[in-house]
C-alpha cells in the first residue's frame, strides 16, 4: 500500500486533469482479480469488485483522484504568468514553491514582490494570488507561448517530493486524497466477503462534481468515503481547535459543513475499532467537507460515512501524515464493509 501511495502522490492530477492517476489505477486493476470497470463522462473510474458473496445491500466506496493546484490565467509580456488557485489553496503556502507546468511538466517557481518593495500595509496583509506570479525562466510572453507551449488554462502542479520522515511519518503533496485512493486500491486487491462498487472520483476539490454524477449512476444504499482531513495538533492549537491528531487512528466524523453522517454507521465504526483494538477518533470541530456532501443526497438519499486519514498542512505542497494511521484505516475498512452488509 505504501508503494501505491508514493507513486500516486508523485503523479500530477489537479481537478479536471485526473488522467495520470486514473491510468495508474487502471494499470493496477489490469493485474487484479474479480474486477471490471468503466469511465463515466466526467472521467470518474467506477469499478465493480466481485466478492465471495452477493451483496444484500449496494455499497459504494469512494476516493477522489484530484488534488489542489494552480491554473494560468494570463501571460505577461515579461514572460511571467498570472495564476489562480484550483481548489482551496492558501496563497501563502505557494510562495517560493517549485511547480511543474503543463503537459511537458516545465519547471517553474511561484514568485512575489520582493520584501524591500512592499509597503507596510502589504507586509501586514496575507498574500493573495493576484499579487503572485509564476516564473518559468522565460524572457517574454512570446517565448512562453512558442517554446513552452503554455496558454491560458494551463495547469501548474506542486512539484512531487514524497519522503519518509521521523518515525513512520510521510510528507508529500496530494496526500488529500491519494491516501484514500491507495486505501481503496489496496482493498480492491484483496479477497473481500461481498461485492461492492469502488468509485475513484474527479473534481472533488472544486465542488464535489464527480461524486454527484457517480452517485446518481451507481445508486447505492450505503456509501463509505475514504478521505484525508485536517489535523491541527500543532503548537498553539488547544482543545477542539486541534480537530484531530496524527497517531490517533482513522477519523470518523459525525458532522461537517456538508454532511450529517449516518448515526448507525458512525456507531458501528467505533464499535468495530473498540472490538479490534484499532485506534479511532472523531473531528472536534464542525469544519470542512468532502464527497459525502454530494453522495448522501443523491437520488432518494444514501446512508453515508466518511473514514479519513488525519493530515497536517492539508492543501499544501508538504502534507504530513502518519503511516500507523494509514494502516489502522486499512484494518477498519474491510471489517466495516462486512458489518454493513450483515448488521445494518
Amino acid at each position: 500500500m505504501l508503494k501505491h501511495l508514493k507513486e500516486l502522490c508523485d503523479l500530477c492530477a489537479v481537478s479536471g486533469d485526473e488522467g495520470a492517476v486514473r491510468e495508474y489505477i487502471i494499470h493496477v486493476l489490469e493485474q487484479t482479480d474479480h474486477v471490471s470497470w468503466e469511465i463515466d463522462p466526467l472521467g470518474s473510474l467506477l469499478v465493480q469488485k466481485h466478492g465471495r458473496n452477493r451483496a444484500p445491500h449496494k455499497l459504494m466506496i469512494s476516493a477522489h483522484m484530484d488534488e489542489v493546484g494552480i491554473i494560468v490565467t494570463h501571460i505577461n509580456g515579461d514572460g511571467t504568468l498570472c495564476i489562480a488557485p484550483v481548489g482551496g489553496v492558501d496563497a501563502a503556502v505557494t510562495m517560493g514553491r517549485q511547480v511543474l507546468v503543463g503537459r511537458e511538466r516545465i519547471p517553474g517557481v511561484i514568485g512575489a514582490k520582493p520584501v524591500h518593495l512592499l509597503s507596510k500595509e502589504e507586509k501586514d496583509a496575507l498574500p493573495k494570488f493576484s499579487s503572485l506570479t509564476l516564473d518559468i525562466g522565460a524572457s517574454s510572453g512570446e517565448e512562453v507561448r512558442k517554446l513552452a507551449g503554455i496558454t491560458e488554462g494551463t495547469y501548474a502542479y506542486f512539484a512531487p517530493d514524497f519522503r519518509e520522515m521521523g518515525n513512520n511519518r510521510i510528507c508529500s503533496k496530494a496526500i488529500d486524497d491519494r491516501a484514500g485512493c491507495a486505501l481503496l486500491l489496496h482493498l480492491l486487491e484483496q479477497d473481500v466477503p461481498y461485492d461492492f462498487t469502488a468509485a475513484f472520483l474527479v473534481q472533488e476539490e472544486i465542488g464535489l462534481r464527480g461524486a454527484k454524477a457517480a452517485a446518481y449512476t451507481i445508486a447505492p444504499e450505503f456509501a463509505l468515503v475514504l478521505e484525508a482531513t485536517t489535523a491541527a495538533d500543532i503548537a498553539g492549537a488547544e482543545g477542539d481547535a486541534r480537530v484531530c491528531s496524527l497517531g490517533g487512528g482513522p477519523v470518523v466524523s459525525f458532522m461537517d459543513r456538508s454532511t450529517i453522517y449516518d448515526r448507525e454507521m458512525y456507531r458501528l465504526a467505533f464499535e468495530i475499532c473498540k472490538a479490534e483494538g484499532i485506534p479511532c477518533q472523531t473531528k472536534s470541530r464542525i469544519a470542512g467537507g468532502n464527497d459525502s456532501g454530494a453522495i448522501h443526497v443523491s437520488r432518494g438519499g444514501v446512508r453515508t460515512l466518511a473514514v479519513s486519514l488525519p493530515c497536517r498542512y492539508l492543501h499544501s505542497p508538504s502534507c504530513l501524515a502518519d503511516l500507523t494511521d494509514l494502516d489502522a484505516c486499512a484494518r477498519l475498512i474491510p471489517i466495516l464493509l462486512e458489518k454493513l452488509m450483515e448488521e445494518v
